[in-house]
């Protein structure tokens, strides 16, 4: 009985730690997973009562005179084990609670799945460690070497600025040995392409490749620029796609900042400590894009060591947001100077809402203007466009294009430009 009592009381304490883990994770949970917690909490309250009633037995058992063997039955104990996902547990119990017992903790391991399940929809990938796989790892084995000579002589300085800016997870040597690979995949695919087109000719209707009747020599020189433009363009693609990824990122935490700024003003009100106020932020699911920066400070702090200050003007350096980087440097100025941290983020917020609301006055005039261009082109243009297409039809001129060529020509060019219309307005729109 002795082994029965250590084994309840060290179930008691697995299940105390359980209830302790269920209570930290309540500040931060959401609505649903809030009421999951609660529930699964008081599931496990009423398993500790259950092994807590079965002590005083075991007790009572206990002797240090040794007793001859009895059946389990006599004492009215019974050992009890549940199988879970992740553990066995095996307890004492009084007979008649042996039933309660299973159930609570049945209940308890269906809440925990449907926990781990939610979490698994809405957990954030977390990839910054992930290892070179696929095309990237093709790249490095191939001109892994190469990328870092250029590194080493100085060359694609501002790509590596662009990559930290761009919060792209890839390293500086192993993007630009990916930039060099496709950019000599595109020149050997547009020198197929060349070839193909001395041979070929493309055109609008069936069949669009035909056989090329004329001098290969002049239709050499006509397209000799494509092995050159194809491979030089694919490079500056590449070059240039952290920097558009930066820009994209900024916009978005510029939209997000005037919120988080509000959020912080309320907190520092309390007059916590402002290394909580970015922790409460970086926890904070309600800033997707601002968090990943607020979390870069909180990394500086945590793994390196650095103070405050010093994090707030190292990750300034590298943010992708202009008004983020003027943010940190202007609190980092105010905590040295020993200023009131409150008046400085209701300050600072009153300006970002002016601006926001500015931004906001502005994309409703583009989208006026945008209308008014989209009725006089999509609607009043194809109108015209198809009085001209009556005239020709009527008249004996010949355009080189049937009639039902014409149309479809007309179709086409009114979808792309109504394609145009919705990714400029898309491009335009502000998320909030």
């Amino acid at each position: 009985m002795l082994d029965a009592l250590k084994q309840n009381v060290e179930t008691e304490i697995e299940v105390l730690r359980e209830i302790s883990n269920n209570l930290r994770r309540l500040d931060y949970a959401s609505p649903s997973e809030r009421k999951l917690l609660q529930t699964s909490t008081e599931s496990l309250r009423s398993s500790l009562k259950l092994v807590n009633n079965s002590i005083p037995k075991l007790l009572e058992e206990i002797s240090l005179i040794e007793k001859l063997p009895q059946k389990a039955k006599a004492t009215g104990l019974e050992k009890v084990e549940f199988k879970g996902e992740e553990s066995v547990i095996k307890v004492t119990l009084k007979k008649e609670d042996r039933e309660v017992f299973l159930r609570q903790l049945s209940i308890n391991e269906g809440l925990i799945n449907k926990l781990k399940k939610k979490r698994k929809t809405t957990e954030e990938r977390s990839d910054e460690f992930r290892a070179a796989r696929g095309y990237l790892k093709i790249s490095n084995m191939l001109l892994l070497n190469q990328s870092q000579n250029l590194i080493k002589r100085g060359y694609l300085k501002d790509l590596s600025v662009e990559l930290r800016k761009a919060n792209i997870d890839i390293l500086f040597a192993s993007y630009v040995a990916m930039t060099l690979l496709t950019t000599i995949i595109s020149f050997f695919v547009s020198i197929l392409i060349t070839v193909f087109l001395v041979f070929y000719s493309v055109q609008l209707t069936f069949p669009f490749f035909v056989l090329f009747e004329g001098s290969y020599l002049s239709r050499i020189t006509h397209i000799f620029w494509i092995p050159v433009v194809v491979p030089l363009a694919t490079f500056f693609v590449l070059y240039y796609y952290p920097s558009t990824e930066r820009d994209s990122l900024a916009k978005r935490i510029d939209q997000e900042l005037p919120f988080a700024v509000i959020h912080m003003s309320s907190i520092s009100g309390s007059g916590i400590e402002p290394t909580q106020i970015f922790k409460i932020i970086g926890l904070n699911r309600e800033y997707p894009f601002l968090r990943k920066e607020i979390r870069k400070v909180l990394n500086q702090i945590n793994l390196y060591g650095y103070d405050l200050v010093t994090a707030l003007n190292n990750v300034s350096k590298t943010t992708p947001s202009t008004k983020l980087a003027e943010l940190f440097s202007g609190l980092s100025t105010t905590i040295t100077s020993g200023g009131n941290l409150g008046e400085f983020f209701a300050k600072r917020a009153d300006s970002l809402l002016v601006t926001y609301r500015l931004e906001r006055e502005k994309y409703t005039k583009i989208a006026e203007t945008f209308m008014d261009i989209y009725i006089s082109i999509v609607i009043a243009a194809p109108m015209i466009l198809m009085i001209l297409l009556v005239l020709i039809s009527l008249s004996s001129y010949d355009v080189g294009l049937s009639t039902g060529q014409l149309t479809a020509l007309i179709i086409g060019v009114m979808g792309v430009i109504n394609v145009i219309f919705i990714f400029i307005l898309h491009l335009k729109q502000p998320r909030y």
